[in-house]
C-alpha cells in the first residue's frame, strides 16, 4: 500500500522537526508580547448608579426638559438604560416623561429642526 513511503510518527519521535518547533514558538511569543500590551476586558467592571436612585429623586419630570435633554439622543431618541444609566424603574419613568414632553412640544420628536436650519453635528 501506499503507506509504506508516508512517515508515520510513533509516540518517541516529534511530528514536527525541532527548527520549525521553534520559530512557531517565537512568532506566538512576538504575538502575545503585542497582545499583552492591550488593556483587556477581564474582571469586573464597575456599575454606573442610577441618578435617580443616588440623588434620591422619586421621578422624572415632564416640565423638566432640560434635565430630559440628558436621556434624549442628538437624534431624538431616548437612551437605553445601558448609555444614561438608569435603573429599570427611573428608566420606565423618564421614557413617559420624555413621551409627555414631546407630545406637549416641550422636546422635538426627531432632530428635523436642527437639520433644517443647517447647524449639524460633526460626522
Amino acid at each position: 500500500m501506499e503507506m509504506e513511503n508516508e512517515k508515520v510518527a510513533s509516540r518517541d519521535e516529534p511530528l514536527v522537526e525541532p527548527a520549525e518547533d521553534a520559530a512557531r514558538s517565537r512568532e506566538r511569543s512576538s504575538f502575545q508580547a503585542q497582545d499583552d500590551s492591550r488593556p483587556r476586558g477581564h474582571g469586573r467592571f464597575r456599575r454606573r448608579v442610577c441618578t435617580f436612585c443616588k440623588d434620591k429623586i422619586p421621578g422624572a419630570d415632564y416640565k423638566d426638559f432640560n434635565f430630559l435633554r440628558r436621556f434624549v439622543s442628538d437624534r431624538g431618541r431616548i437612551e437605553s438604560r445601558r448609555k444614561s444609566g438608569a435603573c429599570a424603574k427611573h428608566q420606565r419613568s423618564v421614557a413617559r416623561a420624555i413621551k409627555r414632553a414631546r407630545h406637549l412640544a416641550l422636546i422635538p420628536y426627531t432632530a428635523d429642526h436642527i437639520r433644517s436650519s443647517g447647524v449639524s453635528p460633526s460626522r
